[in-house]
Order: C-alpha cells, then sequence, then structure tokens
C-alpha cells in the first residue's frame, strides 16, 4: 500500500508540475489566435473558434518591429557571450592554476557580488555607464552582461578542476608559455562548460528586459523583450497582439532549449565529481 501511494504521489506531484508550466504557455496561445472581439467575451482556456487567425502575429511581427528586435538581441548577445567565455575562461584559469597572495580573498570577493541584489547598484551603476557615453548603446547593455557573469566563472572553474595539471606541465617542458597552454591546452578542453555558458548565457540575454528597458530606451534599439511594449498604451493594451508577440519570442528558446537541453545538464555536472 505505501509503495502504490508513493508511486501515485510521484506521478500526482509531477501532474501538477508540468500542469503549472503548460497552463500559462496554453493561455497565451488561445489568447493569440482570437480576435479582440473574442478576447474580451470569452475565458482565458476557452480556445479560440478559429485556430487559424495568423493576423495577431503578422501585427505584432510587422508594426512591434520585431525583426529589428532579433537583430538586436542577436548583436548584444554574440559580443556579450563571446566576452564572457574569453573573460570567464581567462579567470578561471588564473584563479584554479596560479598560487598568489589574497587568492582566497579574490574567491570571497566574487562570492559576495553573487550575494549582492543587483537593484541596490543600479544607481551608482547607471552613473558609471553614462558617465562614459554608452547610455542609447549596444555598449551598455554589452558591458552590462559581460562585467556581472560571476556564475559563469565558477562553470569554468568546476570544469577545469577536473583537468590534470599534468597537461600544463607536460606543455611547458615543450616550450609552451602560460598563454599558450590556456589557449591550445586549456580552452579546448573547456568545449562542454563554454557550451553549457553559451547556452545559459544567451537565453538570459535573449530574455532580458530591465537592463534594455533602462539603458537602451530608443525605438531603433529595442530588443526582442522591448519590442511588445509598442503594444502598450496609456489607456489599454493589446493584448492578444501582446500574446501573439510572446509566441514569436518563446518559440525560438522553446526549440533551442528542446535539442541543446542535454549539453545544460552535462556541462553543469561536468567536473562536480572527478
Amino acid at each position: 500500500m505505501m509503495r502504490y501511494l508513493g508511486t501515485t504521489g510521484k506521478y500526482v506531484s509531477l501532474i501538477i508540475g508540468s500542469l503549472v508550466a503548460l497552463v500559462p504557455i496554453v493561455v497565451i496561445l488561445f489568447a493569440s489566435l482570437k480576435t479582440n472581439v473574442e478576447y474580451a467575451a470569452t475565458g482565458p482556456l476557452i480556445p479560440p473558434s478559429n485556430w487559424f487567425n495568423f493576423a495577431n502575429f503578422a501585427t505584432a511581427f510587422v508594426d512591434g518591429r520585431m525583426m529589428l528586435g532579433f537583430l538586436n538581441t542577436t548583436i548584444i548577445a554574440v559580443v556579450s557571450v563571446s566576452g564572457t567565455i574569453l573573460i570567464g575562461t581567462m579567470a578561471a584559469y588564473v584563479l584554479d592554476r596560479f598560487e598568489f597572495r589574497f587568492k582566497k580573498l579574490v574567491f570571497g570577493l566574487f562570492l559576495i557580488a553573487t550575494l549582492v541584489p543587483a537593484v541596490t547598484t543600479q544607481v551608482a551603476t547607471y552613473q558609471v555607464v553614462n558617465f562614459f557615453h554608452l547610455v542609447n548603446t549596444h555598449g551598455a547593455a554589452i558591458i552590462l552582461f559581460m562585467g556581472t557573469d560571476i556564475v559563469s566563472i565558477y562553470i569554468f572553474i568546476q570544469f577545469m578542476q577536473s583537468i590534470p595539471r599534468s597537461l600544463d606541465e607536460a606543455a611547458m617542458l615543450d616550450g609552451a608559455s602560460r598563454l599558450g597552454v590556456y589557449w591550445r591546452i586549456i580552452l579546448p578542453l573547456l568545449g562542454p562548460a563554454i557550451a553549457t555558458v553559451v547556452i545559459i548565457k544567451g537565453i538570459a540575454v535573449y530574455n532580458e528586459f530591465y537592463i534594455p528597458y533602462l539603458y537602451m530606451p530608443a525605438q531603433d534599439l529595442a530588443v526582442i523583450s522591448t519590442s511588445l511594449f509598442r503594444f502598450q498604451g496609456p489607456y489599454g493594451a493589446q493584448w492578444e497582439i501582446i500574446a501573439a508577440g510572446i509566441m514569436i519570442v518563446i518559440v525560438p528558446t522553446l526549440i533551442i532549449f528542446l535539442f541543446l537541453q542535454r549539453f545544460i545538464y552535462n556541462g553543469v555536472t561536468s567536473g562536480a565529481t572527478k
């Protein structure tokens, strides 16, 4: 009886968890396929009368200038993710392979930085960004995304600890410099960790709203997450069009995650055990 109850409870909890994750997506899908009148007259869980009503999608894509949003998001994501990988792997290489004074203090400062709520430093951060005249440029988001990803450094350190130091020593005996060891030995072996950071960081940049909204208010610099604000006005919102825009935003992320989720799980757990 206890085994039966345990199995039943397990499946019931899985079903409830699935519903919690899927019901909001279903509600958004239904809303995106309804007209304005139908959306106002029906409930959120009532299916649309016409499953082939894609007018909201066309309006969201064209009037919301979502192609421009995808372009700006791609530029920011590519540059910031590349910079994160370069800076993160170099920092992890130094922290793991080198012995220097105050090394534990540096680790502690990295940890403290992750504990400080970002909202408490936004005034100072904005003043610094504005001082360098980066507001209303792609550089504002790129610099902030590159400089605030301490989690990636820890992922690289965790994975690097599983790479034998004997490889470094063998390369240096053959005449390689420290930079050569990093570039020819360490960086290629960090492939799984790099893939994990690319996926996690790329999705984070793709979904980020606050930083582009605050530092890039110009219409021509709108990213995919802020493009939906074009349908929000002082007297109301076109929710059926916003829902269609949300579906356009969700689909690429969902496809990428379904195909690359194994890299996320493998990369995060790689190096956890030796």
